[in-house]
């Protein structure tokens, strides 16, 4: 959004604001860019019969929050390919999941000059780490086409209750083949 914005944060852009060329770049990096990544690597690890394709989300009220497109549709669209390629790679190995932080984070995306009130309260992007090493893991074997919070997940539970902490439900629904 800071490519929409530097006031994002405080000042929604709508939507017919948005340059059609910043729009753009936020599709291709959000939605084309995973796409092509894991048409790429797909085949690769089908043949090896083992691998993770790991997207990163949002939480769906930024999804939707005004003055927040392109940015809340193009992972709207990401959760969406996610369970499709879940559905697409079944049986194969290979597993499709998808991670969010759990709220505002703190990374390069975030303006300088935000309101210390504000940044005070973002996540520290650190919390991706203990979950994203499990999904990369053998540990998540069978696990696919799920949706996990990062902020939700408590490495001082053991690691089944900490995977179930952090796994969301909401509005997942994967198809049985």
């Amino acid at each position: 959004m800071r490519f929409v914005s530097e006031k994002f944060f405080d000042t929604p852009t709508k939507f017919w604001q948005t340059d059609p060329t910043v729009r753009r770049l936020i599709i291709d990096t959000n939605i084309n860019g995973p796409f092509l990544m894991s048409r790429a690597v797909a085949p690769h690890m089908m043949e090896k019969r083992w691998g993770r394709i790991i997207n990163i989300s949002i939480n769906h009220e930024t999804m939707r929050r005004a003055g927040f497109s392109p940015y809340g549709p193009s992972k709207a669209a990401l959760e969406s390919e996610t369970i499709i390629w879940a559905q697409d790679l079944a049986g194969t190995g290979v597993t499709v999941n998808s991670l969010l932080p759990g709220g505002a984070t703190d990374t390069g995306m975030v303006p300088a000059d935000i309101a210390p009130h504000i940044r005070q309260n973002l996540l520290d992007p650190n919390i991706m780490v203990p979950p994203l090493l499990w999904l990369a893991s053998k540990q998540a074997d069978g696990t696919t086409g799920s949706r996990f919070v990062a902020n939700l997940w408590d490495s001082s539970l053991p690691t089944e209750q900490a995977v179930e902490k952090a796994r969301s439900m909401a509005g997942w629904m994967v198809p049985k083949p």
